[in-house]
């Protein structure tokens, strides 16, 4: 946060903030995020007054088909290992931000990582325990013993120095020569390299036709806010359906916490993960239907679907007429209202678990998101991109940016966006307070892999949320458990143009800090 400050101290704007935020994250919590993965953007211009998407997530190898997999006898992709891997996009990500926005040269912006991995940095004590528990994965892969353990054997302890020499190399030769090291210079052919030796799928052409794809923002309207989130691949729209199956209820009176908005929370995210499950996929590949997703009339008909005094658990996907799983979010709003709402991850704790030995940081395991079923229109496909769990999200009102904001955390991602959001417009509780307050999540809905959900689920809550309120779900129907983990890391930034001020909020489970100046 203060590499991104002093940044902005400096005359950069957002996005040269952001990068080089994401820069240090990735040699700081180098087990949730890094060079390794994709990233995701939804930035506002001020000068032109317009929201742009970024969609730098890598795709499938052009070596990837169902029928590779189905030759080794497997009906699902591996969660980690050299198979799991997509090409990592968060590079392009950089340079598509830093050429068409940036105002300071990426070399400039990777200055401060390069040299934080070279000379080291004390490991905090959220970050110790993320590197311990994921000790065995790591010694199993050499390449990652070498990198990320102290001496090949054990993970660095909480205020232990520890440092990332190859890391700080390949951040180095970004500096000089940009993206072409990364996708078409020496880290590629490290990559691929590696790759031939373990059993990967990667070539050269994997890299050398990469690229991140700027897209449209789309958006519902929310009770006079416009809601904005990223076409899929992703899973952004998933919250829009959530609110806009929400929005017929008077939430408000219903009171934060209460019986009736946890159950009504709980069967409208059923509802769209159902959907997210059947139809979330690459719009460069297959058609998905997303502004009848998105839409209040298809709303309308899931909608019927609830009853307010009893769970569904019959809960299947709709049928929407085609007619025309680690991660950091991070965002930064700059003295002109420059706004960068900005995601990057590579996926589960440390990815793939495996690390090229040169280039001193794991690869994601995005690719297992894919289903094997030849009639998904998630499959895998050579040269297509997964189905994404992370998503940057942005508020506007009367065409200003109002709030931007983000929830990491798998599944729980558009979760978290909606309990944010209607705590704040419903509740009208400030930014942090919204953060702050108890949390709920489902599990058990279908997975855009193919897996089928036993329609019920089970909702998980925290302690915040008191017994009587739980007897109360768990006699509409609902299983009902305890939890102290899984409720997602916020993050978000909201605009008072009025009165000229920010107002910063951070999440209080997670070790993100709110900074201005």
């Amino acid at each position: 946060s203060m590499v991104a400050i002093n940044v902005l101290q400096k005359g950069g704007n957002a996005v040269d903030a952001a990068i080089a935020a994401n820069a240090m994250l990735g040699v700081v919590e180098p087990m949730s995020n890094g060079i390794g993965g994709d990233l995701f953007c939804i930035y506002w211009d001020n000068k032109s007054k317009k929201l742009y998407g970024l969609n730098a997530s890598g795709r499938s190898p052009y070596q990837a088909t169902r029928e590779y997999f189905s030759g080794k006898q497997l009906d699902e992709i591996p969660l980690f290992g050299p198979l799991a891997w997509s090409v990592p996009g968060c590079v392009s990500g950089w340079q598509a931000l830093n050429e068409r926005f940036g105002t300071v040269p990426l070399k400039q912006i990777l200055a401060p990582s390069i040299h934080t991995a070279r000379e080291g940095f004390p490991v905090s004590e959220v970050i110790a325990h993320y590197w311990n528990v994921s000790t065995a994965s790591l010694v199993a892969n050499p390449g990652s013993a070498m990198t990320y353990l102290v001496d090949g054997k054990r993970p660095p302890g909480f205020g232990e120095i520890f440092r990332l020499p190859k890391l700080a190399d390949s951040y180095q030769l970004i500096a000089e020569q940009g993206g072409d090291a990364f996708y078409r210079g020496k880290i590629a052919r490290e990559i691929v390299a590696y790759s031939e030796k373990v059993g990967g799928l990667f070539t050269m052409k994997d890299f050398l036709d990469h690229k991140a794809t700027w897209v449209e923002p789309v958006s519902t309207n929310y009770r006079g806010f416009d809601i904005w989130e990223l076409p899929p691949s992703g899973q952004g729209i998933a919250a829009l359906q959530m609110l806009n199956l929400i929005e017929p209820y008077d939430v408000k009176s219903m009171g934060p916490g209460s019986a009736n908005w946890l159950h009504l929370f709980s069967e409208v995210k059923k509802l769209a993960f159902e959907d997210r499950a059947k139809f979330y996929a690459d719009v460069d590949v297959v058609d998905v239907p997303v502004n009848i997703l998105i839409s209040k009339e298809y709303a309308k008909q899931r909608g019927a679907q609830i009853n307010m005094k009893q769970a569904n658990d019959q809960v299947r996907h709709g049928e929407p007429r085609i007619q025309n799983g680690d991660t950091v979010y991070l965002t930064v709003v700059d003295k002109d209202r420059n706004c960068c709402s900005f995601i990057q991850s590579i996926f589960h704790g440390f990815g793939s678990k495996v690390t090229p030995p040169e280039v001193g940081f794991a690869i994601q395991n995005r690719g297992a998101l894919f289903s094997l079923d030849e009639n998904h229109l998630n499959r895998l496909a050579p040269h297509k991109r997964p189905f994404h769990t992370i998503i940057p999200a942005m508020v506007t009102k009367d065409n200003k940016p109002y709030f931007s904001f983000g929830v990491m955390g798998g599944d729980m991602q558009p979760q978290g966006h909606v309990q944010i959001l209607v705590n704040m417009i419903d509740f009208g509780m400030n930014v942090q307070h919204a953060g702050d307050l108890a949390r709920i999540r489902h599990l058990g809905s279908s997975t855009p892999t193919g897996k089928m959900g036993d329609g019920l689920g089970i909702v998980e809550v925290e302690s915040g949320i008191p017994d009587t309120i739980v007897d109360e779900l768990k006699s509409r129907g609902h299983r009902v458990r305890r939890s102290v983990g899984g409720f997602g890391g916020y993050q978000g930034i909201l605009i008072d143009h009025k009165n000229g001020v920010l107002h910063g909020a951070t999440e209080p489970r997670k070790d993100g800090t709110a900074v201005g100046y």
